[in-house]
């Protein structure tokens, strides 16, 4: 089980938009150059965090932006928005397990449920972790990173 790397980009996203708002355009380059990524990755994130209506994209260069508060974009909200797992369903499970073998006849029986409810927690958990959160402990570190190098 993996979560696409997509998530975990698309909160790289909302944290150099806020950082570096004031300072640069926030161009899919720009951001490109952050994640180490090729910048059409970037734009295909950059698009569906717009159909979800998390960003806004000014055409051309125009740059990028924000569309809510931070406090009120969850995990949650990024997770469906870069479409994270294929038909809503985190766990994929094996196509055909025998039907010759009771094992095979019956671990959908056994694993389903419990599954689904392991899906359900989790993204319970998301929908209790804002970006806001993720940004404000990246800024922290910052702050360290930059004080420590300060020291020496």
């Amino acid at each position: 089980m993996q979560i696409s790397s997509r998530f975990t980009i698309a909160i790289h996203i909302f944290a150099c938009i806020d950082t570096f708002k004031n300072d640069y355009k926030i161009t899919s380059d720009f951001l490109a150059s952050s994640v180490n990524v090729n910048p059409v990755v970037i734009r295909r994130l950059l698009t569906q965090l717009k159909t979800a209506g998390l960003i806004t994209v000014a055409r051309g260069s125009g740059g990028t932006s924000i569309a809510k508060p931070l406090d009120k974009i969850s995990f949650y909200d990024i997770y469906l928005a870069v479409e994270c797992v294929e038909d809503n369903q985190l766990f994929h499970f094996h196509d055909n397990p025998s039907t010759l073998c009771p094992v095979g006849r019956n671990i959908h029986n056994a694993l389903d449920e419990r599954l689904e409810r392991i899906q359900a927690a989790m993204e319970h958990e998301m929908k209790n972790i804002t970006v806001k959160d993720a940004i404000e402990d990246t800024k922290r570190f910052i702050a360290m990173e930059n004080s420590s190098a300060i020291k020496k």
